[in-house]
């Protein structure tokens, strides 16, 4: 399928990638493996931006909208990825659903080769099948449908020949009829098919950004459905089955009896660790929206924490204060060449179930784990205790509550605090935070540290944050976290009753279901 492009020019490589209709779960192997190598990613409205998550940091993502006051004229589009690809790099066209099933790949694909450019396509899983399914319509059936048409409800004006849709042929060529892009002329629809002679009872569901936390299903006849959908307020992307199928969607929804269907939570987690949070909610029904307002990035300097590693058997205990001072931690034992059975003349704490099961993997053994998981516990269970003259580590990160420390010595400890990581905004979950409260703002904003919400903020205009905010629910892991959030100016509207992630998603589950 590739041209061939001319040897004397140097040229990168354009792949039109099908993001599939929406759930980034259904973006194709193949179509995430280019998104991680591409130079260049040019995507659309329909496109979710999620999927942006996979590119590789540096990668340059041009918006080329689909609203006329935002939209680049096809050509336009054309001439940019042809521009990108003779600069030698290798471009990925992010299309909503297939790019050759009314998604105008077909037309690039034409321009592209016309070019000289070397490209592939990569199809996505099309809306129109996978929609219909997450609303509980099976296309065919073995009673109701033994056929399927896929038509546009909205086609070039500029078409030489103008239409070349045959109603007649359409109304009865096949049990199921699938219009895409049919919202603005669904009384045109209903009224050709039945001038034609479908019935004006035959069954009609219009879904509305369908596999998405938003999905938005209106059922009716050919006869009342224009105005069910006006009295609904339906707006594009929609697309409208026409069928007896139509009629199975009480029995066979799913997707939106999941006990999170219609909420969109915003995760402010580190990248690499957001999935813990965002699979559990998925799986409940629930759309993750990334925003990291944090990034884990190595201290400036590894000389203290080395020299701490090297000197682990010197301490009465090794406090660990999060996962993340864990891994950092064990990865400069395997860097100094550190023999790991060194640790074992210091007894070591976790603060919580996830600090203790990074140990755990290990294959160390967590001699304390207090019952309230954050300092204040952490300190209480040492109550009783005697700690004058003792030595502690504390491997954390460069900011951090000095409760721990400060109350540790004034029992009489030597308490070496040491850094281990650093916590940094990102600097490109600006241009996300724009992205996400502009097009898709969340039900919930998820907030697991006091610095993923002091970060978080620094990522809104402060211009815009009021109207940002309004209406959109906020989650905390603990009283700590809470705490910053109120000193922000922020509500708590959702505690989780330990500061863990499973009571965060229970807090939140129970919650939403009142």
């Amino acid at each position: 399928m590739a041209a061939v492009s001319d040897p004397n020019e140097t040229s990168g490589k354009i792949y039109l990638v099908g993001a599939g209709p929406g759930d980034p779960g259904l973006l194709t192997v193949k179509g995430a493996a280019v998104l991680r190598q591409a130079d260049v990613i040019i995507y659309d409205y329909l496109a979710n931006p999620e999927l942006l998550l996979e590119a590789k940091p540096g990668a340059e993502l041009i918006y080329v909208g689909i609203h006329a006051q935002e939209r680049l004229s096809q050509d336009q589009i054309n001439s940019l990825l042809v521009d990108r690809a003779r600069q030698g790099k290798l471009v990925c066209r992010l299309k909503g659903g297939d790019p050759f099933i009314f998604g105008r790949g077909g037309e690039e694909a034409e321009f592209i080769a016309s070019s000289g450019i070397p490209y592939e396509v990569v199809p996505g899983v099309s809306a129109g099948y996978a929609v219909p399914a997450y609303a509980g319509i099976p296309l065919t059936h073995r009673k109701l449908s033994s056929s399927v048409a896929f038509i546009t409800g909205h086609e070039d004006p500029e078409k030489e020949g103008g239409s070349d849709v045959d109603w007649n042929k359409i109304a009865h060529g096949a049990s199921t009829l699938v219009f895409f892009m049919g919202v603005k002329n669904l009384p045109h629809i209903a009224q050709n098919l039945i001038r034609s002679g479908r019935s004006p009872d035959t069954p009609v569901a219009m879904i509305r950004w369908g596999t998405r936390g938003e999905q938005q299903v209106v059922t009716g006849t050919l006869e009342n459905i224009t105005d069910r959908s006006t009295s609904a307020g339906l707006r594009p992307p929609a697309l409208a089955v026409v069928g007896d199928v139509v009629t199975l969607r009480d029995k066979l929804r799913w997707f939106e009896c999941l006990p999170l269907f219609g909420q969109r939570v915003l995760i402010t987690r580190a990248r690499e660790q957001a999935a813990e949070l965002a699979a559990p909610l998925r799986a409940l029904g629930a759309e993750t929206l990334e925003l990291p307002a944090i990034a884990i990035q190595d201290p400036d300097d590894w000389a203290p924490l080395d020299q701490a590693v090297r000197s682990a058997a010197s301490y009465d205990w090794i406090i660990f204060t999060s996962a993340n001072g864990v891994r950092k931690f064990m990865s400069r034992v395997a860097a100094t060449e550190t023999d790991i059975r060194s640790l074992a003349a210091a007894k070591l704490c976790a603060i919580g179930p996830a600090t203790a099961a990074e140990l755990r993997s290990h294959l160390l053994q967590v001699a304390k784990l207090p019952r309230e998981y954050r300092a204040e516990g952490l300190l209480e269970s040492f109550t009783g205790e005697e700690i004058a003259g003792k030595r502690f580590l504390v491997p954390r990160a460069k900011v951090a509550r000095d409760v721990l420390p400060d109350e540790l010595r004034k029992r009489g400890a030597h308490v070496d605090v040491v850094e281990a990581y650093r916590t940094v905004a990102p600097a490109e979950s600006s241009e996300r935070a724009r992205i996400i409260f502009s097009r898709h703002k969340p039900t919930i904003i998820a907030f697991t540290s006091s610095s993923t919400v002091q970060n978080f903020l620094s990522l809104l205009p402060h211009e815009t944050r009021e109207r940002d905010l309004r209406d959109v629910k906020i989650a905390s892991i603990g009283p700590i976290t809470s705490e910053t959030l109120r000193r922000n100016g922020l509500r708590v509207d959702i505690e989780a009753a330990e500061y863990t992630i499973p009571s965060l998603i229970e807090a939140i589950r129970r919650a939403v279901r009142g």
